[in-house]
């Protein structure tokens, strides 16, 4: 049974992993609130917003060019793909794709306005990104590069950008926070592609998982899972905070049981669960991090 248009559109964008794009953002803004004790709302809304519309714009561009790939075939285990399904025709997601793409530069302007030329180069370089995870010749996603790229964009650009909104600059504690997000985002990728290692494999997509195997990969996700709290008490040093940042340890039992889950689950849509979950562990991890910052 066809879903609603609304609907439709809805799946395509992938609201269960939109969290990726928020927590950085909140943690960003909290770090730099906590050192001025101000909080810029406008940048910090503009920020949000344009995070946000990125990683829509990238879902919904990666929706069209798996399935014109080929890499979407009949039996991938992940959800439905809203191009792949018949839903909507690939010209009707490419042009939803470029419509968020062009709303987040409406968003980068008035952040450019605030804050200047880092500003622009972190914009372009995320916008750029966005298409070409899995546009141009050599796409991200289908290069072992994924996870390093969540990183760099959904850590240091997204946290990195956040506090240099709220404080026009850029420290050590801003990268050690910004390392922490970045690690968790690129566990969510971890699982989606650990998920699709089989039919990833058929169709010549050469991610991290793919070329590590099952086994090896259990482990880079358990240093992604993990990492991110062995970083807490240099956040601590950094940011000159004290005991408030154990907060997130209040997880780590939900952390453990998550990635003994990842090691025990075989293949198939069990990973989707992973993956949405992954997210939630991220951003209630971003909540208690950002109220040990401010507190």
């Amino acid at each position: 049974m066809r879903p609603s248009p609304v609907l439709v559109w809805w799946l395509a964008m992938r609201p269960r992993t939109i969290w990726a794009s928020v927590a950085p953002v909140i943690v960003g803004t909290a770090l730099a609130w906590s050192q001025t004790q101000t909080l810029l709302v406008l940048p910090a809304l503009f920020a949000l917003l344009g995070a946000i519309l990125i990683q829509v714009a990238t879902n919904l561009h990666n929706d069209v060019a798996d399935f014109e790939r080929g890499a979407d075939t009949p039996d991938r285990l992940g959800p439905p793909r809203a191009t792949q399904m018949g839903w909507l025709s690939g010209s009707q997601v490419r042009r939803g794709a470029f419509l968020c793409f062009g709303l987040a530069f409406l968003c980068g302007i008035y952040l450019v306005w605030h804050g200047g030329w880092p500003i622009v180069g972190i914009g372009i370089a995320s916008l750029i990104a966005g298409w070409a995870y899995t546009g141009g010749p050599r796409p991200i996603a289908y290069s072992p590069t994924g996870e390093f790229f969540v990183w760099l964009f959904f850590g240091l650009a997204a946290v990195g950008g956040s506090y240099y909104l709220q404080t026009f600059s850029f420290d050590a504690a801003a990268f050690v926070a910004a390392s922490m997000m970045g690690l968790f985002g690129a566990g969510i990728i971890t699982v989606n592609n650990t998920r699709d290692i089989g039919t990833d494999e058929r169709v010549g997509k050469r991610t991290l998982a793919v070329v590590l195997g099952r086994r090896r990969i259990e482990a880079v996700y358990a240093l992604e899972l993990f990492a991110p709290f062995a970083l807490l008490p240099l956040l601590a040093l950094v940011a000159d905070r004290g005991w408030s940042l154990a907060l997130p340890l209040l997880i780590l039992p939900a952390i453990v049981a998550q990635v003994g889950r990842f090691r025990r689950e075989p293949a198939g849509p069990g990973f989707n669960e992973l993956l949405a979950r992954t997210a939630k562990l991220q951003l209630v991890f971003c909540l208690l991090l950002s109220a040990g910052l401010i507190l």
